[in-house]
């Protein structure tokens, strides 16, 4: 019912306006107008707005406005209050632990050192250019300036001339050779979409055989039908998530006779080691054939945990073995919907599942995690298994034929990326990889920029190892040329070296400098319109990500300082190279899960894998003394100086009006500013 001002006055109405009081927005409905002529349009003035009425809709409207004014305003000092504790706590990441075995403090802020006299050098410029364009300098020829006359004119006009004559040439040429690598891994990426499309239009997908003629969910059909499994659990420090991950996987739907559960527990905490060696214990009482082992010396961390774990002399008795990381909970039918893809193909040494992600949507990292690892399995994964039979191993959520590792070599301790590097030793001896986009298995994404950024150096970092050690290899295997030719240059070369380098080198020192050159230009299509749609490509694998397309090319961009950094480590063997940290969980999305299971399905079988409540409020009952290892926001030098260097060129840009590089210079620094002042990801007070 319309309230008193939306009623007839004097011969005359308005509009009807309904106003509901709704929190945290007024909602505004507006009644169709009567017809006129029709007793309640009220004459001509039934063809105008009440103006009680219609300031009453423009207050209302006023409000909704200011208070998302209001919202947006406190977000701000939000930001701002938290970068100013940042800045005030002074914790770099070179404060963030020891170094690396072998490593300098020399090596760690070398390349820190460059961006910083970079930086120096741009500013210097900026100060230069800003005065040259008070005296109208700035687009004058050479032998204008020379007929000025005073000291700085004489030196402005030999800084020109060497633009003109060493810097401009010398920098176009670097910044076309850049171009035609992003071209090149450009069409590498538009080839890639192109297969995608072409398997879901034809349906293409790998088809299972059953086990001795049954299917696998026949109730009738015995253990002696199902091979032997051995499932690997790998884990070090990792309390938050073991007790998940064990009980999902005890209760995979397979024969108990037919699978052994192996908890390869590498933690230096005791009392880590006893809540996992008390969850063991556990499933062992419930029937579950589960061991669990510990090395005190952690050699050659997962690969050496892997390989110890496959010396022992039952594992002659498993014809293949599932390794699941710590974070992983593959689903009951998991070995049911993987295992049988082997049966008559004697040739697949590998059948990899995807990961699916649980907290996604915790943070803004995460959802532009979940963007990038969404295209790596639905399009690079899927295409590679389809054309090529081949892809790298992810190192969890898949199953090896263990014969085809023993094959291959084992596992070595040689690089960080043992999971590479036993998917490329494989695929030079002949075996086949099956990719399976429609088998999922749930996972966590870091949660913070600082496990993120580790995370990524050692993904960056591994291949580069590995491409030196097996170069020889590859070029003398039996396999054929074009194989050869997409191990050496695709996969390593175009995905692992280039991406990382032209990113770095086009978008964050290339484009700034010619501002401070222009007579070397790079055009608007480079900067914005083949980033936008390459971006466009990467995303559609996750559609309900569309509105992050503009922060995850921005956020891209801001990674590649750390990935080309990576990969620098890796190429020369610098000591960062084998820089090994546990990427840090934070088990948060595992809790709603166990709380929904406790209140909704107490008597289960799964109620095994609940929280040991008595363990933890032990361990909590005593404070613990080293402070050392409380995590703390911090700053991160390389990607602000980053940030002020393209601050710096943005505002150069200004001065011989760039357009739309102006705007990708602005934005590209500000989003450094905020990776720098670590204020994307987890927070912590």
């Amino acid at each position: 019912m319309a309230p008193w001002w939306g009623r007839e006055a004097k011969g005359g109405s308005g509009t009807p306006v309904v106003v509901k009081m709704e929190s945290p927005d007024w909602a505004i409905s507006e009644v169709a107008e009567a017809a006129p002529g029709s007793p309640a349009a009220g004459g001509k003035a039934g063809r105008g707005k009440n103006a009680r009425q219609i300031t009453w809709v423009l207050l209302l409207k006023a409000h909704r406005a200011a208070g998302k004014l209001t919202g947006a305003a406190s977000a701000a000092l939000s930001v701002a209050a938290a970068a100013r504790r940042r800045v005030a706590a002074g914790r770099t990441d070179s404060d963030a632990g020891a170094l690396p075995p072998g490593e300098s403090h020399v090596l760690r802020t070398r390349f820190y050192g460059f961006l910083r006299a970079f930086l120096l050098l741009s500013m210097l410029l900026l100060a230069v250019d800003v005065a040259a364009h008070i005296q109208g300098w700035h687009l004058g020829a050479v032998p204008d300036l020379l007929a000025v006359e005073g000291f700085f004119a004489a030196a402005y006009a030999s800084w020109v001339r060497a633009r003109l004559e060493y810097l401009a040439p010398a920098l176009q040429f670097l910044a076309n050779a850049c171009v035609v690598l992003f071209m090149i891994q450009s069409a590498d990426r538009l080839i890639l979409c192109l297969g995608c499309l072409w398997i879901k239009l034809k349906g293409i997908k790998p088809v299972p055989k059953v086990f001795a003629g049954k299917g696998s969910d026949d109730a009738e059909a015995g253990a002696d039908d199902f091979p032997m499994v051995l499932v690997q659990i790998p884990m070090c420090n990792e309390k938050e998530v073991y007790q998940q991950s064990i009980g999902a996987v005890c209760n995979l739907d397979w024969p108990r006779s037919n699978f052994l559960v192996q908890v390869l527990d590498d933690s230096d905490d005791a009392a880590t080691s006893s809540l996992i060696k008390e969850e063991v214990e556990k499933w062992q009482r419930e029937g579950v054939r589960i061991l669990y082992r510990h090395r005190v010396i952690r050699d050659g961390y997962k690969a050496g945990n892997l390989k110890s774990a496959m010396n022992c002399s039952y594992v002659k008795d498993y014809e293949f073995v599932v390794i699941f990381d710590a974070d992983f909970q593959p689903q009951a039918d998991f070995l049911k919907r993987t295992v049988p893809h082997f049966k008559g193909n004697e040739d697949v040494g590998l059948v990899q599942a995807r990961w699916s992600f649980v907290n996604k949507d915790e943070n803004l990292l995460t959802r532009l995690q979940n963007i990038n690892l969404c295209f790596h399995f639905e399009v690079e994964q899927q295409v590679n298994g389809v054309f090529l039979n081949f892809f790298g191993f992810n190192g969890t959520a898949g199953v090896w034929r263990i014969r085809a590792l023993e094959d291959s070599g084992g596992w070595m301790e040689r690089t960080t990326v043992e999971d590479m590097d036993i998917a490329v030793r494989a695929h030079l001896k002949g075996w086949k990889f099956l990719y399976l986009n429609d088998v999922e298995c749930q996972c966590e994404l870091p949660e913070s920029y600082e496990a993120y950024r580790k995370q990524q150096h050692r993904w960056h970092s591994g291949p580069m190892q590995l491409f030196r050690l097996c170069f020889v290899d590859i070029i003398r295997s039996k396999i054929g040329v074009w194989k050869k030719f997409n191990l050496i240059f695709l996969f390593f070369l175009l995905r692992k070296l280039i991406l990382p380098f032209y990113s770095f080198t086009l978008f964050c020192i290339i484009l700034p400098m010619t501002m401070f050159v222009p007579e070397a230009e790079l055009p608007a299509w480079v900067v914005c319109y083949i980033p936008a749609t390459m971006s466009l490509l990467n995303i559609l694998p996750a559609p309900k990500s569309f509105p992050f397309i503009v922060p995850y090319l921005l956020f891209e961009n801001t990674m590649s300082v750390t990935k080309f950094n990576a990969m620098i480590s890796g190429l020369f063997q610098l000591g960062s190279a084998y820089e090994w940290v546990v990427t840090k969980k934070s088990g948060r999305s595992s809790e709603g899960d166990l709380v929904a299971l406790a209140e909704k399905q107490p008597k289960q079988h799964r109620v095994g894998s609940a929280p040991n409540l008595d363990s933890l409020a032990k361990e909590e009952s005593h404070p613990k003394k080293d402070s050392k290892n409380k995590k703390h926001n911090r700053i991160y030098r390389k990607e602000l100086a980053l940030s002020f260097l393209l601050l710096t060129a943005a505002a150069r840009s200004l001065l011989s009006v760039q357009g739309i590089h102006f705007y990708f210079l602005l934005f590209q620094g500000v989003s450094f500013l905020v990776v720098g002042l670590d204020l994307i990801g987890e927070q912590v007070e």
